[in-house]
């Protein structure tokens, strides 16, 4: 079911609190947290809504409905590629999105790398790790993660900025925690390495039944969707 303007307003100033709340609980009150809004199945004027209740930063797991917003949302937006990207569909978003938070091979980083050589930009990425081990995630293996940002920091028009992952489908929140606290244990081992064109910036984790959990273990990211738009059909 959709949201009225008055609830998604009341929604974001809940988020908001409750952001500040988990940085407070975790010493971290002078830490900026990025909400990016997960607008997918949400129509334009939702999005609208949310753009006019201070949200600039949208997340769209799917290329072609990135395509169509982009297109008819023309006020001053980030657009986030959140989803498992494919390299066939790269050259669609590649002059539209702020930041693609799903890179986990090599292969789709020389295709992001190409296509981003060809439209003379640099693309900012994120690595996505499969921290739960979880078959039906996408993600890297954490144990790969040097070998693939040994390859990836080669290419000029790509900077690597952080990392991403999907916290497990569960109501045990410490199970939860433990993985968002290995990928900031990840984090602070990759950012010690001192890897040229690597840059430890952001850390990608919670949603909006988890993101709390995420805040307290590191996150300065936050991908909410249900939160804000309410449930989709």
């Amino acid at each position: 079911m959709g949201e009225t303007e008055n609830s998604i307003k009341n929604n974001i100033e809940q988020i908001w609190k409750r952001i500040d709340n988990a940085l407070a609980r975790s010493g971290r009150q002078d830490d900026e947290v990025t909400v990016v809004a997960v607008s997918k199945t949400v129509g334009p004027e939702m999005v609208l809504k949310a753009a006019c209740n201070g949200i600039i930063n949208f997340g769209e797991n799917r290329v072609q409905e990135l395509c169509q917003k982009y297109d008819i949302i023309k006020k001053d937006v980030n657009w986030h590629l959140i989803g498992h990207l494919q390299t066939n569909k790269v050259k669609y978003i590649i002059d539209k999105v702020k930041l693609i938070h799903s890179v986990d091979s090599v292969q789709l980083a020389r295709e992001i790398q190409n296509r981003a050589q060809k439209a003379g930009r640099i693309v900012d990425i994120l690595i996505q790790l499969n921290v739960s081990g979880e078959d039906t995630k996408f993600g890297a293996n954490p144990e790969i993660v040097m070998q693939l940002l040994k390859s990836i920091n080669t290419y000029p028009n790509i900077k690597v900025k952080g990392l991403m992952t999907i916290g497990p489908f569960t109501e045990d929140s410490e199970a939860v925690r433990l993985v968002f606290r290995e990928l900031k244990k990840i984090f602070i081992d990759i950012k010690k390495e001192n890897i040229d064109n690597i840059d430890m910036t952001y850390l990608s984790m919670g949603m909006s039944n988890d993101f709390e959990v995420a805040i307290e273990e590191g996150s300065n990211i936050v991908r909410i969707g249900t939160a804000i738009f309410g449930s989709r059909k």
